[in-house]
């Protein structure tokens, strides 16, 4: 079978190539596992969730998927209070840059669910295979089915089975951490507020959700260290919600008051990742291209601005060049070499900042946060670096 485009990879990253690929008249061939989704339970909230940039939702609308997801499972959020390991503290607001909203806290199972109805609506051709091997030009599924393509897209994951079969090279740095994601019920009202802790035990990061008939809710997203993740990890539900609510109620009773561990505690590990993103014939998107610590939130919003580069390149090339040229890839390349660099430094060295136990390096960097905190400028150039 032969097709020009091939994307591999059936998650957010791979669905949204998909469709901005058929949108743009391109003829693409999707390949990965096909979800069947429940009707969603206005009560049950899917564990990961994504803080969804205005550059990512202005693509999401783009794509024509923004408005079919359910209002009632959205949360926008119009402030970010950030705390250092001292005094550290540091507030941004939407109203800062005169925005309505710095994010819009998702799950990924609503943004995965219309995608798909998306891409199915468009008629884009889907193999729902396993992928088994790669040569330049020719793809094999499991069970057999091969696929020929000027242009292969890896957009299946940060362990991404095409990247490998590629020999495409990645650069992995783990952090020494495990993401701890689960959703809380709170005593008070959240208010839209996104609340970020530095701490000796890794960063932590409480999201705005929507009410349930339980109260207000959070998401947590907290990096521990791996000694300790193991550890919590390791223990039955009843005694994870007995040692979170306790481990976090120092930072969280005066804001959002006492916290009640509703669903299951989940876990993975973190790591700072780096590919060169492009090779004959081949690219590279999303968690298959790079991966950053989450404590920005913008991993996917850094996939996101992968394939609207890498639509936007290849749908607007010159008549005469085929999808897979290899100045097209150049030119995807070079379009995120500065956004995928910009949020790399900013992540790795806020982390590296903070892991820092020397009590002078301590106090700076809460004071330097303390002094943002009085320069107006200096927070709208956060707040519009954020949303691009």
């Amino acid at each position: 079978m032969h097709t020009p485009i091939v994307v591999c990879g059936t998650g957010i990253v791979g669905l949204a190539t998909a469709l901005g690929f058929a949108r743009r008249g391109e003829k693409v061939t999707l390949l990965g596992p096909k979800r069947h989704f429940e009707s969603a339970h206005p009560e049950t909230f899917h564990s990961r969730v994504y803080a969804i940039s205005p550059a990512s939702q202005r693509f999401l609308a783009g794509l024509g998927v923004w408005d079919l997801l359910d209002a009632r499972r959205l949360t926008a959020v119009e402030a970010m209070e950030i705390h250092g390991d001292g005094d550290g503290l540091l507030n941004l607001n939407a109203w800062q840059t005169a925005q309505t909203e710095l994010a819009w806290i998702v799950e990924a199972l609503e943004i995965e669910r219309v995608l798909t109805q998306a891409v199915q609506m468009f008629g884009v051709p889907w193999i729902p295979e396993k992928f088994a091997s790669y040569a330049p030009g020719r793809l094999a599924t499991e069970q057999g089915t091969v696929l020929e393509a000027e242009l292969f897209v890896a957009a299946d994951g940060a362990q991404s089975a095409l990247r490998e079969a590629a020999g495409v090279p990645v650069t992995v740095r783990p952090y020494g951490a495990t993401g701890l994601v689960a959703h809380f019920n709170s005593e008070l009202p959240h208010q839209g507020t996104a609340l970020q802790w530095f701490t000796s035990e890794g960063v932590l990061a409480l999201l705005p959700m929507p009410t349930t008939s339980e109260g207000p809710q959070v998401s947590m997203v907290w990096s521990a260290k791996e000694t300790l993740a193991r550890e919590v990890l390791a223990m039955s539900e009843p005694e994870q919600a007995q040692f979170l609510s306790n481990r976090l109620s120092w930072m969280t009773a005066s804001r959002l008051g006492k916290l009640t561990l509703r669903g299951a505690l989940q876990g993975f590990p973190l790591s700072l990742n780096q590919s060169p993103m492009v090779a004959d014939g081949l690219v590279l998107a999303g968690d298959a291209a790079h991966r950053v610590h989450p404590l920005a939130g913008q991993g996917l919003n850094l996939g996101l601005g992968d394939v609207e580069a890498l639509v936007d390149t290849i749908a607007g090339r010159e008549s005469f060049r085929r999808p897979g040229d290899a100045m097209l890839l150049r030119r995807y390349r070079r379009a995120r070499a500065e956004p995928v660099l910009a949020i790399r430094v900013v992540t790795d060295g806020l982390f590296r900042l903070f892991d820092a136990p020397q009590a002078p390096v301590a106090w700076l960097r809460n004071a330097g946060m303390n002094i943002v905190e009085q320069l107006p400028f200096v927070k709208r150039f956060l707040i519009a670096g954020a949303s691009r």
